[in-house]
């Protein structure tokens, strides 16, 4: 006989096992199949968490590696990085982040059933794998994620020409890396194995590095790249590459026609993420799909009552719906409270704050400065560098600007963008700035703190009327 719940979730990433969480505590009796070996999904075992933990180990470094400035003695000798126990600290990151995921199941009395699911229709769950059985949900949440794809031509050996899920592994540090694609998988990687000692070039298709961030944190992130030593090929097209015993061979051509070959230990394919559907059963029970996405309304309820999706393996039917996991959480929570019959209000995706989290720190909100032009607004910008700033200058960490796009008619900021030390921090009171529409003005007026990053915030609302204190 199968198992009856109010809500079955399909997935413990960060839209999964969210949904889960908030279903429990508005009274829904819910289990969660998830296939992999701990709950929290890409984003905890294989994303977000990982690769981070791996930057902070890159910034460790890099303090270190500038002791004499700092007044630290070293004993002789130049400082290296051992991976093999930065791997072990970070593997012990993730699991103590994973168990607190399962112990929060625990305490919500959500059942974890460890399997492979598959749509059957009329509200039926099928696991093929794992607890082989059957689960009814008279409610269904789809949340299975997305995984790293390659490119028409470039095939992924998993061991020279590898992708994010074997790059968060790597037990010894290359000499020389290739990273295909340069969004923030691909710069986070370049941060951080460049920081490790690798040789780092980075091919991109597009005309510029990190190519949904505004066109000055482009221009400042290539810079920055530059003066460690990171080698950017942009507006260059991959063409072959082939993976030998002792590295690999990448062809590319560049927007001039020419061809240039460069050799390295490891080609790291970082050209994007593609959904999790294969063996679902979607269209099969009738749920309409997109190149292999779910398609959903902004209620996240997809062709089929019954079935909501959400996460990477959406589609809102547009373009540009977000990878990210706090997206997929804040996505979970809406149809979990959805569910529970509470009035919800749709995702404004233009106040997502994008994070990327290289050296230097990328965070992003609203409209970039072209964008807002080609709405059609009356533009005002104001910017501001971190270098003048005391604390930035402390810390030794005094690249890049704060840079705030704002409407001239109505002064309300309609974009913040930075890129400098804590970006992705200082990202958050931008985040609630356009949230609840302020102007410039109020930002002005909004003390910040000293000496603080922050400030730059201030000071870049200050330059956007023209009127900046410390420039």
């Amino acid at each position: 006989m199968a198992k009856s719940y109010d809500v079955v979730v399909i997935g413990a990433g960060t839209g999964g096992y969210v949904a889960a969480i908030r279903a429990s505590q508005l009274g829904k009796k819910v289990a969660v199949v998830e296939k992999q070996k701990a709950l929290g999904g890409t984003c905890l075992i294989w994303g977000c968490i990982p690769t981070k933990a791996l930057l902070e180990h890159a910034h460790a470094l890099k303090v270190v590696q500038d002791a004499d400035e700092w007044g630290i003695r070293l004993p002789e000798g130049t400082p290296a990085i051992d991976l093999v126990r930065v791997q072990a600290r970070k593997d012990k990151v993730v699991t103590g982040i994973t168990k607190g995921v399962e112990f929060l199941f625990k305490k919500n009395k959500i059942d974890w059933i460890k399997g492979t699911a598959r749509l059957a229709g009329g509200g039926k769950v099928e696991l093929f794998e794992g607890d082989v059985q059957t689960l009814e949900g008279a409610e269904i949440i789809v949340a299975t994620g997305s995984q790293p794809r390659s490119v028409p031509g470039i095939e992924i050996d998993h061991t020279r020409i590898i992708t994010s899920d074997e790059a968060i592994h790597l037990k010894e540090v290359p000499k020389s890396l290739v990273i295909m694609g340069s969004g923030a998988v691909g710069v986070e990687f370049a941060s951080i194995f460049r920081r490790f000692g690798s040789e780092v070039t980075i091919i991109e298709l597009l005309p510029r590095l990190v190519p949904v961030e505004d066109e000055a944190v482009s221009a400042e992130l290539e810079k920055a790249f530059r003066k460690q030593g990171i080698k950017s090929m942009t507006g260059t097209k991959v063409t072959r590459a082939a993976a030998g015993p002792n590295g690999v061979e990448v062809d590319a051509e560049s927007a001039d026609g020419k061809t240039h070959t460069l050799v390295a230990d490891l080609l790291l394919v970082a050209t994007g993420r593609g959904p999790v559907t294969t063996g679902l059963g979607a269209e099969d029970v009738g749920i309409e799909m997109e190149r292999g996405y779910i398609k959903v309304d902004a209620a996240y309820r997809t062709s089929v009552p019954g079935i909501s999706a959400v996460g990477d393996v959406i589609t809102l039917g547009g373009p540009g719906h977000p990878q990210l996991a706090h997206v997929a959480s804040a996505e979970g929570l809406l149809v979990a409270e959805r569910l529970a019959g509470h009035e919800t209000q749709p995702i404004n995706y233009e106040h997502v704050p994008g994070c990327t989290y290289c050296d230097p720190e990328i965070g992003s909100v609203g409209l970039t400065e072209a964008e807002a032009r080609r709405r059609g607004y009356d533009v005002r910008v104001g910017s501001f560098p971190f270098g003048v700033l005391g604390r930035a200058k402390m810390a030794n960490e005094t690249t890049g600007f704060v840079k705030i796009v704002a409407d001239g008619k109505y002064d309300e900021v309609l974009g913040v963008h930075m890129i400098g030390p804590r970006s992705t921090e200082l990202v958050a009171e931008a985040v609630l700035a356009l949230r609840l529409e302020c102007t410039v003005e109020e930002l002005i007026r909004t003390i910040h703190a000293h000496p603080t990053f922050s400030e730059a915030v201030a000071e870049a609302a200050h330059a956007a009327h023209g009127a900046a204190i410390h420039i």
